[in-house]
């Protein structure tokens, strides 16, 4: 019989990161929030970076609160946004890694496509088109520091090794570097080194559930946790701990993981490498326990947080996002291309748009109600798109759409999603990441057991999303 347990979930998203413990039993899934911190990119003199030696600081800070209240945990897990990553040599990082709205993925694009189009790339990686993958950043890399680094690791590699003195590359997040070859699951030796990578920099893969390292010593002391507290690898993609904590049923469903992007798509068994899905412009990302996530990344809510950002930076006073939601149920708006690659910079949006409807005839919004409404129904129309096309893709019959994270709580978008989709919305659980996350760790510990679907039927006896019914 299965004991129930606690572990925690370190979650790093674009914007913020937390740390949360999960308590886990046969009939048991509830988390509580920690710690909570700011992750704010640093315009540094060669662009954009993470402060992630601050970032690690604040997870530390959140580990310790996490033990003194929640003596005995069992496991620690590390999930983050993808693509991005640090270099080291001799266990030293060689700089803060670069944000990937950088400007410098432009040239990396335009290297690496001069010798391999996408087309050839999809071919062997399965990836969408998307101009800040790994293997563009590190085609963008100055050559001098790429030569002298002896490791390349992602965002939560990283901190897993400053944890614990092991590097390894989680799978589900090497899966969206454009450098695993996916009919093998295997680094691309082929791709990379015609690319000029240093083979010897890209560290062996570890599975979702296999234990990384124990904790180092002084890291264990540092935080109160016991010698010998190991870190289990998980779905270190944060989408991919999203995406097992969806409660659904894969044959039936999709699934949008809502925030700063909105990942949207089917979960399949087998890789989808047509022609149909490269035109389509759709990724084969890597899931836990060997599934595939195929979908499509839509920009996302980025796009009405930064027109909120700097709607406030102009007035000097914090913006009420409920309230301006509620403005906006009551406004008109307009359908504009949310992928369009002009949403992709940090700045204002609204001139973007505007520019947008012009070069398309279209009416621009005047308020902010307007701007607000144009951009959830954008998204809403995004969102529906890609559903329609994830399950002709991957030949799911799609009868309902989950909607997870922080966009779940955005009752108009999930509304509007429903409306312009023709079927029902399923809206949270809105910390999907994080339990998923604790989810994987807790199998591993022998807290539950079973495949994706009973973790996911615990979900669903566990939170009880919220429905909403399209309407005409």
């Amino acid at each position: 019989m299965t004991r129930s347990g606690a572990v925690a979930a370190v979650d790093l998203g674009a914007t913020s990161g937390r740390v949360i413990v999960g308590r886990v039993g046969p009939d048991r899934l509830d988390t509580t929030t920690v710690a909570r911190f700011a992750n704010e990119p640093v315009f540094a003199g060669d662009g954009l970076h993470w402060n992630l030696v601050g970032m690690y600081g604040a997870v530390l800070d959140g580990l310790r609160e996490a033990f003194r209240s929640t003596p005995g945990i069992a496991s620690i897990g590390v999930d983050s946004w993808a693509v991005d990553y640090g270099l080291l040599r001799g266990g030293r990082l060689l700089g803060e890694p670069f944000h990937y709205r950088d400007e410098r993925t432009a040239r990396g694009v335009a290297s690496v496509h001069a010798r391999f189009p996408h087309a050839e790339l999809f071919e062997r990686n399965g990836l969408q088109f998307l101009p800040f993958n790994s293997l563009y950043q590190l085609a963008a890399e100055d050559a001098a520091t790429l030569a002298f680094a002896d490791t390349a690791l992602l965002v939560p590699d990283l901190i897993g090794y400053w944890l614990t003195g092991a590097a390894r590359a989680e799978q589900t997040n090497a899966s969206t570097t454009g450098l695993l070859r996916v009919l093998q699951a295997a680094w691309d030796d082929g791709l990379v080194s015609a690319l000029g990578i240093p083979r010897g920099i890209l560290p062996p893969l570890i599975a979702p559930g296999e234990t990384l390292a124990p904790l180092r010593d002084d890291v264990a002391a540092s935080i109160g946790a016991a010698a010998g507290t190991p870190v289990t690898a998980v779905g270190s993609h944060d989408t991919a701990s999203a995406v097992v904590a969806v409660p659904m049923h894969a044959d039936t469903a999709a699934y949008i993981s809502c925030g700063t992007w909105g990942l949207v798509g089917v979960e399949v068994d087998h890789l989808v490498l047509t022609r149909a899905a490269l035109e389509a412009n759709f990724t084969n990302e890597g899931g836990v326990d060997g599934r595939v996530r195929l979908l499509h990344n839509v920009m996302g809510l980025w796009v009405l947080s930064e027109a909120v950002r700097q709607w406030e930076r102009r007035e000097g006073h914090r913006i009420d996002l409920p309230t301006l939601l509620d403005a906006a149920r009551e406004a008109e708006g307009v359908v504009f291309d949310v992928n369009d690659p002009r949403f992709l910079a940090p700045g204002d949006m609204t001139p973007r748009i505007d520019a947008w409807c012009a070069e398309h005839d279209v009416a621009s919004p005047r308020t902010r109600a307007e701007y607000t409404r144009s951009i959830v129904e954008s998204l809403a129309q995004a969102f529906a798109d890609a559903v329609a096309d994830a399950a002709r893709l991957g030949r799911v019959d799609v009868r309902t759409i989950h909607i997870v994270g922080g966009g779940a709580l955005n009752e108009l978008l999930c509304q509007r999603t429903a409306d312009r989709a023709g079927m029902p919305v399923l809206a949270g659980p809105v910390e999907a990441t994080a339990l998923g996350n604790v989810l994987v760790q807790a199998r591993a510990a022998g807290f539950v057991s079973g495949s994706l679907e009973a973790l996911r039927d615990l979900v669903a006896r566990t939170h009880e999303p919220r429905r909403y019914e399209p309407r005409a």
